[in-house]
């Protein structure tokens, strides 16, 4: 219930008649005037950024019910309050655009006006907040907002200089270094137009073309329900990027399979979620976190996805591990041969899909704008589209398309506005050089424990937020800490977003858990908890490229092969012992040997691998020798 009270969020709405239309009308057009600036290439990004968050507030306080007892039908009194407050605060940051980018910063007095629809739009931005991401987030961007307001009354460390409400209002409405900053950017940009080209794909027959393709490579291995969901959910992330969108859609085919075929339905959910979280950095498109680390870095978005490809392939050798070797201690088998797919059938029918994903290979390669890129795949879908009845994408279809492209992005929006209203308030009160000084002396200067604590921090801020604030807090937080400390700019943005995207996994938040419960009428807290340990040999990869930046295509070819090759077996063996099987059960001290082993190929050198070879051989001694200490358990 206590769960519910902080991470639920308002009910969605789905009016009918009239207002139906009306805001399927309006979603479509908003999505219509994305790619109109994009196309264009508008020059004045604050005005754009301002015209779209109060255009997605309205849509958030009409389609999204304030409480999950409200009536789910048609919006209240107090709806239409807070929505026709966010038109009217569009329109006057719009109608003033000129007078408020002429503004110096805490030197020009606010006028009344300007005062008074600023302190509106934080209000507007905290409920939007509440209902579609949770209280949760909310009471944390709260306690940030006390904090800058009051902190001045505080002694210490902690104390910064006297900061008044019109100072406050004046830097996180009227300049774009807080809600008017990237996050939003990218949420108007980058990710509203992947999450599109990821629904055009789901509503071609994508999905279920990668759950053929699953299905033909592992259908017929140990636990082959499981590995197809692992194999389609991972195909399908790399397109949609949204673990979410991931659950949904191949989830819906998935679980219920998974739970034929004998595991029980927290463990299917678990799985799925452990499999769609991957989607996030698997390139070619990786979820908002990556377009918000190339803003904040500079790194080019093509660079940042090659550089992913090999951790992300080792988050999905990690998960795989983990559920074969769960699968085999289970005793669970394989689809039959009259269950797996035609081959040709297969790919006769979704042949036409590798095109659009070599449009955004090919266009990320030759260096395009990734906004342009999106659009070019999302045309690429409809143009392969059309070539089967089936899958064709005509107008109606189009129209849906659009309205639920726009309904999809609502939360990432009111996301990345509350992270903005929480970045503008530490550039004021210094709080993340504090906070930095902090880490720094309670890790020593040491870079292994630094990268623990950074770790623990982001997994700690993922309980309670999505993604995307995550990894802007982290960045903030953190990050200076791990460029002191050595690491390139792209190394240590790629460990803040690496566990950004596990913590998505990670209870109670775990949106992507909340929707395979649904689907498995299971217990979201479990689903995530064990989505989360089916993470763990995959929650090595990080260190490893901490340490060893080869992983990230980085130096030498002779380095990348041999740090892939230690990460390899490192994964391998950390999976081994945490799922506690081999050929047969482990006991305790097989396990914590082959772990212990496992870790020594973190941080890859002939030393330790040389080290971790004699751990894992004492490991695996008992079981070679049959000296096995318990029976298979059904512990999942």
């Amino acid at each position: 219930m206590i769960f519910n009270f902080l991470f639920g969020t308002g009910t969605s709405r789905k009016p009918s008649g009239w207002l139906g239309a009306v805001l399927k009308a309006y979603a479509v057009a908003i999505a219509l005037w994305v790619i109109y600036n994009v196309i264009i290439i508008v020059t004045d990004i604050f005005g754009m950024m301002m015209v779209f968050l109060s255009a997605m507030l309205v849509l958030v306080f009409l389609t999204l019910a304030p409480t999950t007892r409200s009536d789910n039908a048609n919006p209240g009194l107090l709806d239409w309050l807070l929505a026709g407050l966010s038109a009217a605060s569009g329109i006057f940051f719009w109608w003033n655009l000129d007078t408020i980018t002429n503004r110096i910063t805490l030197f020009d007095p606010l006028s009344p006006w300007e005062y008074g629809f600023g302190i509106a739009l934080v209000v507007l931005v905290l409920e939007a907040t509440r209902r579609a991401v949770g209280l949760g987030l909310t009471l944390i961007v709260l306690a940030f907002i006390a904090y800058n307001l009051f902190g001045h009354l505080l002694s210490g460390e902690l104390a910064h200089g006297y900061i008044s409400l019109e100072q406050f209002i004046d830097t996180t409405v009227y300049t774009t270094d807080s809600i008017y900053g990237v996050p939003v950017r990218v949420a108007a940009t980058y990710a509203f137009l992947f999450v599109m080209f990821g629904t055009m794909l789901e509503r071609a027959g994508g999905a279920d073309f990668f759950y053929r393709v699953g299905a033909l490579l592992t259908g017929r291995t140990i636990g082959g329900t499981a590995k197809i969901a692992i194999v389609s959910s991972g195909s399908f992330g790399m397109i949609s990027g949204s673990p979410v969108s991931d659950v949904v859609t191949t989830g819906s085919v998935t679980i219920p399979t998974m739970e034929r075929a004998g595991y029980r339905p927290e463990v299917a959910g678990g799985i799925e979620v452990a499999a769609s979280t991957g989607g996030s950095i698997m390139p070619p498109v990786m979820g908002s976190v990556a377009f918000i680390m190339a803003e904040y870095t500079g790194i080019p978005y093509h660079q940042i996805a090659l550089s992913a490809l090999i951790p992300a392939a080792l988050y999905y050798l990690g998960v795989f591990v983990q559920v074969h070797y769960m699968s085999k201690r289970l005793g669970m088998r394989g689809l039959s041969a009259a269950e797996i797919p035609d081959l040709r059938a297969a790919f006769r029918q979704g042949e036409l899909f590798f095109v659009p994903l070599a449009a955004i290979v090919v266009g990320l390669a030759l260096g395009y704008a990734a906004t342009y890129v999106a659009i070019f795949a999302s045309v690429a879908v409809i143009a392969v589209a059309a070539f089967r009845k089936q899958t064709r994408i005509d107008i109606p279809r189009l129209y849906n398309i659009l309205a639920d492209t726009t309904v999809r992005v609502i939360g990432v929006t009111a996301a990345c506005a509350a992270a903005g209203l929480v970045i503008g308030g530490l550039s004021m009160t210094g709080l993340a050089a504090k906070f930095s000084q902090l880490v720094l002396f309670l890790s020593g200067d040491t870079l292994f424990v630094s990268l623990l604590v950074a770790a623990a921090i982001t997994i700690l801020l993922g309980m309670g937020m999505p993604t995307p604030s995550v990894y802007i807090l982290a960045t903030i937080l953190v990050g200076p800490v791990l460029l002191n400390l050595g690491l390139s700019v792209l190394a240590a943005n790629m460990f803040l977003l690496y566990f950004s995207v596990l913590s998505a996994s990670t209870p109670p938040v775990a949106v992507a858990a909340y929707a395979a419960a649904a689907i498995a009428r299971a217990n979201p807290i479990s689903i995530a908890a064990i989505a989360t340990r089916l993470s763990v040999a995959a929650a090595i990869v990080p260190f490893s490229f901490a340490y060893s930046p080869e992983l990230l295509l980085v130096g030498s070819w002779s380095g990348i092969v041999f740090g892939v090759l230690t990460a390899v077996v490192g994964i391998y063996l950390v999976g081994v012992a945490t799922e506690g099987y081999f050929n047969a059960p482990l006991n305790a001290f097989s396990r914590l040997m082959i772990g212990a082993g496992g870790l020594c190929f973190v941080a890859p050198s002939w030393r330790l691998a040389a080290a971790g070879v004699a751990l894992t051989m004492a490991g695996f001694a008992p079981v070679m020798w049959g000296r096995v200490a318990w029976r298979p358990t059904e512990r999942s």
